[in-house]
C-alpha cells in the first residue's frame, strides 16, 4: 500500500531523483543509468531502422491512396447502373444523375468524412425540399403577382438566415456543408415550383436517388478496406512524441559535440518540430471525422477526442520551445571550454526529457495507463530545480568568458527548464486522457530508487 509504482518499459525504469539537504537536487545518480539507457535508445532508433520505418509508412499511405482510387472507381460504376439496367432507369429515369453526384461528391479518403458530408448532404436535402415545397405550395395558393412575392421573401429570408447560421463556429465545423446544401435545395425547389404536386414528386425523387448513392458510398466506404479518421488521429499523435524525443536528443548533441565532431555529425533535424506546429488544422479534420466514425475496434461512440486537441496544443507549445533551441546551436557567442560545466546536468535531463516523451507515446499509442504522478512528475520537477542551481553553484566558471557567454548559456539551461515543465503539463494530459478514456492499466513494477 505504501510503495509508488508505475509501468517499466521492458523492466527497466527511470530512477527517481534522491531529494538532497537544503532542497537540493541532483542528477548525478541518474547520469550513468540514462546514458545506458540512451545507447540503447541509439540502437532502437538508428537511422536505417528510422529511415525503413519511414519507408514503411509512405509505402503503406501510397496503397491506401491506391485502394481508395479502386473504391471510387467501384462504387461509381455501382451507381451508373441506374443508367445501364433498363429496368432501373425505367423507375428512376434521368435523376439518376443525383445519384452519380452524390458519390462523386460525398465520397472521401476517410470513413468518417464520407459519413459527415453523406448525413449533411441528406439532413440539407431533407429540411431544404420540405420548407421549398411549402414555400411553392403556399406562393401556388396566393397566385398571381403575390406568387413571385412569396418566392422572393421566401428565398432571401432561408438563404439569409442559413447563411448567417453558416457562420457560427460550433454549426461550421460540423454541418456547414449539409448548410450549404440546405440553400442550394431550398431555391432549386422554390423556384423551379410551377405547382405544388409537381414539386413533390420532383423533390420525392430526387431525394430518393440521392439516397441510393448514399447508400452506395456507405456500403463501400466502410465495409470495403475502410480507412478510418480516428486511428490516423490516434497514430500520429502516438509519433508525434517520438519525433519531439528524436529532436530533443538530436539538439544536445549537437549543442556539445566539438567544431571538429560536428562538421561529421548530421544536425539536428527541426523540421520535424515545424511539421508539428503546422498540423493544427490538420488535426482538428481528423477529430471531427472521427466523431462521425460509428463504434470500430477500440474506440467507441463517446470515445475524449477533444482530448486530443488539448493535448496536440500543448505539444505545439513544446515544439515551439524546441524549435527556439536552434538559436542556441548557432550562435557564435557560445564559450565551448564551459560547455563541459553545463553538459552532464543538461545531457542528463535530455535523456530523461526523451524517455518519458517516448513513454506518453507508447502510453497513447497502446491504450495503457500512464501514471504521471507516480515517479515521472517527480523526477522532472527534481530535473528543473537541478537546472536552475547550475549556475548558482559555479558563477565564477561561467563568468570566465564574460558576460555575453554567461547569458548565451544560461539561455540554454532556462530554454531547457521550459522544455521540462511543458513535458510535465503533457505528462497530465495524457494521464487525464487515460482516466477519461478508461486506458487499460498494466502490471506494474516498483520503480528502483537511486541510492540504496
Amino acid at each position: 500500500m505504501g510503495s509508488t509504482v508505475i509501468s517499466i518499459p521492458d523492466g527497466e525504469g527511470v530512477p527517481a531523483l534522491e531529494e538532497k539537504k537544503k532542497s537540493h537536487f541532483s542528477l548525478q545518480p541518474m547520469i550513468s543509468y540514462l546514458r545506458e539507457k540512451k545507447k540503447k535508445v541509439l540502437i532502437k532508433f538508428s537511422l536505417p531502422p528510422i529511415f525503413s520505418n519511414l519507408r514503411e509508412k509512405k509505402t503503406k499511405h501510397d496503397l491506401r491512396r491506391v485502394i481508395h482510387s479502386v473504391k471510387v472507381g467501384t462504387a461509381l460504376v455501382l451507381v451508373s447502373l441506374l443508367y445501364l439496367l433498363d429496368p432501373l432507369f425505367r423507375q428512376v429515369g434521368e435523376n439518376a444523375m443525383w445519384a452519380i453526384m452524390t458519390v462523386v461528391v460525398i465520397f472521401e479518403f476517410y470513413a468518417g468524412a464520407t459519413l459527415s458530408k453523406g448525413l449533411n448532404r441528406g439532413l440539407g436535402t431533407i429540411l431544404g425540399g420540405g420548407l421549398g415545397c411549402l414555400a411553392a405550395a403556399l406562393a401556388q395558393e396566393v397566385g398571381g403577382i403575390g406568387n413571385a412575392i412569396v418566392v422572393g421573401v421566401s428565398v432571401f429570408i432561408f438563404a439569409a438566415a442559413a447563411t448567417y447560421t453558416r457562420m457560427i463556429p460550433s454549426i461550421k465545423k460540423r454541418y456547414d456543408y449539409g448548410a450549404l446544401i440546405f440553400i442550394l435545395t431550398f431555391n432549386l425547389v422554390v423556384v423551379s415550383g410551377i405547382r405544388a404536386e409537381e414539386v413533390m414528386t420532383v423533390a420525392r425523387e430526387r431525394l430518393s436517388t440521392i439516397g441510393m448513392g448514399f447508400a452506395i458510398c456507405i456500403f463501400v466506404s466502410l465495409f470495403v478496406f475502410p480507412v478510418w479518421a480516428s486511428d490516423e488521429l490516434h497514430h500520429s499523435f502516438a509519433s508525434k512524441f517520438e519525433d519531439l524525443a528524436l529532436s530533443m536528443e538530436g539538439c544536445l548533441e549537437e549543442y556539445f559535440s566539438f567544431m571538429s565532431e560536428k562538421e561529421n555529425q548530421p544536425k539536428a533535424n527541426f523540421s520535424i518540430c515545424k511539421s508539428i506546429l503546422n498540423s493544427k488544422f490538420k488535426d482538428e479534420a481528423l477529430t471531427n471525422f472521427a466523431k462521425w466514425e460509428p463504434w470500430h475496434g477500440k474506440f467507441g461512440l463517446y470515445y475524449p477526442w477533444e482530448k486530443y486537441l488539448q493535448i496536440g496544443e500543448q505539444l505545439r507549445e513544446l515544439a515551439a520551445t524546441i524549435l527556439s533551441l536552434k538559436t542556441c546551436l548557432q550562435s557564435p557567442k557560445q564559450p565551448t571550454t564551459q560547455r563541459e560545466t553545463l553538459k552532464e546536468p543538461c545531457e542528463a535531463v535530455g535523456s530523461l526529457l526523451a524517455w518519458t516523451l517516448r513513454e506518453l507515446g507508447e502510453s497513447i499509442f497502446k491504450m495503457r495507463r500512464f501514471h504521471a504522478g507516480a515517479s515521472i512528475v517527480p523526477n522532472l520537477k527534481s530535473a528543473r530545480l537541478e537546472l536552475g542551481s547550475v549556475l548558482s553553484l559555479s558563477p565564477s566558471k561561467l563568468m570566465e568568458n564574460g558576460d555575453h557567454g554567461l547569458i548565451a548559456m544560461a539561455t540554454l539551461v532556462f530554454l531547457l527548464m521550459e522544455v521540462v515543465e511543458k513535458v510535465e503539463k503533457v505528462a497530465k494530459e495524457v494521464e487525464q486522457l487515460g482516466e477519461i478514456a478508461h486506458f487499460r492499466t498494466q502490471l506494474t513494477l516498483i520503480c528502483p530508487s537511486a541510492t540504496p
